[in-house]
């Protein structure tokens, strides 16, 4: 459910309006869970041996940071943007992100900006449903871009990313090497594939290229040029490879980390409300050298299930809150669980905000804990 502000609200009591509801439909939930397991003397307990006990979905924590696209503006060469948008993706691998949220710090478009080089209008970055062209920044569209073609399996990048002017020297970016960027000869029991275009009997389902010398095939019918999961079998017997679709979500479940997605916000406020996540973030911090010092957090202080660590640019989250036509306050700490400086006692007057991405995702990692990790 996308988190929208009520009308003469402002974000700090549209949070607290949200943190009650939620915690009623938990005790709500609990209530229900324990009324089911109490036993009637009515009907005895079967002892059907055939039947399995239902298992509890699981739900696994995540972790997105937003990242304002005009840093790339402020790279002197085409080269040196690549290699900045190089590091932001290398540092969400290694801390283990799952979303990337690129967003729009600078304000709403104008018309002059419309018919300059600084503005494209893009139709494959659109939601779904929407049918009309939306315009993004260049600098939002080509960040975004490159954190994509880099979270991507090098055997699939031939299918999903021709030959474009962004992508110009990603090929001298440092590999994420991340789980799912598998090697021919490696094996693991998910592997990222393509559904190709091969034609096969009724009923036969199709085939992928998970890169391996033999193509995947699966029971389900799933449209050509698509990007799917494979559950791949241990043993493989005979010259077919038989695997089975499962959700982009299953390798983390089962632990694994597998990469992360990409998704572009037009203003600072965007970026909540079209949070992709059915129950929203519930904890969003963001970080700024005006915010308290992270010395000043406990180990453990901010458990989050979607948690949500927002960077402002080269104006800093000021700049990013000013600019957006939909929040009416001034102050950001309204708008996150925690304001925080990541790096007190700094000795440069200046952090840049790739720089600010490793030091805080590093600082963080004790003060922000998964829920299912305490």
């Amino acid at each position: 459910m996308s988190t929208v502000v009520p009308v003469g609200k402002n974000f700090k009591e549209h949070n607290k309006i949200f943190k009650e509801n939620r915690r009623k439909w938990r005790e709500e939930r609990l209530m229900k869970k324990m009324a089911a397991s109490k036993p009637t003397n009515s009907s005895p307990p079967e002892s059907d041996s055939n039947s399995a006990p239902e298992v509890p979905k699981k739900v696994v924590p995540t972790l997105s940071i937003a990242v304002p696209g005009s840093i790339l503006d402020n790279a002197q060469s085409q080269e040196l943007r690549t290699y900045l948008a190089g590091q932001i993706a290398r540092a969400a691998c290694v801390y283990q992100v799952d979303e990337v949220v690129v967003f729009d710090d600078q304000g709403e478009i104008t018309e002059l900006e419309r018919h300059s080089k600084k503005v494209k209008v893009e139709t494959t970055w659109q939601t779904e449903g929407n049918s009309t062209d939306v315009a993004y920044r260049r600098a939002c569209l080509q960040l975004a871009r490159i954190l994509q073609y880099l979270e991507c399996p090098q055997y699939l990048r031939k299918y999903f990313f021709p030959l474009h002017k962004d992508l110009q020297f990603a090929g001298l970016l440092n590999p994420l090497d991340a789980p799912h960027h598998l090697r021919q000869n490696d094996y693991c029991q998910f592997r990222e594939g393509v559904v190709v275009d091969k034609p096969l009997k009724p009923g036969r389902g199709s085939q992928v290229n998970c890169g391996l010398l033999r193509d995947v095939e699966i029971d389900k019918t799933i449209s050509p040029n698509l990007r799917v999961t494979v559950k791949i079998p241990e043993a493989i017997d005979g010259k077919k490879i038989k695997g089975q679709v499962v959700s982009p979500r299953t390798p983390k479940e089962n632990g694994i980390y597998w990469g992360y997605s990409v998704r572009i916000a037009r203003s600072l406020s965007e970026i909540i409300e079209k949070c992709p996540y059915k129950e929203g973030y519930d904890v969003i911090v963001g970080t700024s050298d005006k915010g308290k010092s992270v010395d000043h957090l406990d180990d453990g202080a901010l458990v989050y299930r979607r948690g949500l660590i927002v960077f402002g640019g080269l104006a800093g989250l000021e700049a990013a809150l000013e600019a957006d036509p939909k929040l009416n306050f001034q102050d950001p700490r309204l708008l996150f669980a925690e304001y925080v400086n990541t790096c007190p006692r700094q000795g440069s007057r200046t952090i840049r905000t790739e720089e600010a991405i490793l030091i805080s995702l590093a600082e963080m990692r004790k003060k922000m804990v998964p829920w299912n990790e305490l």
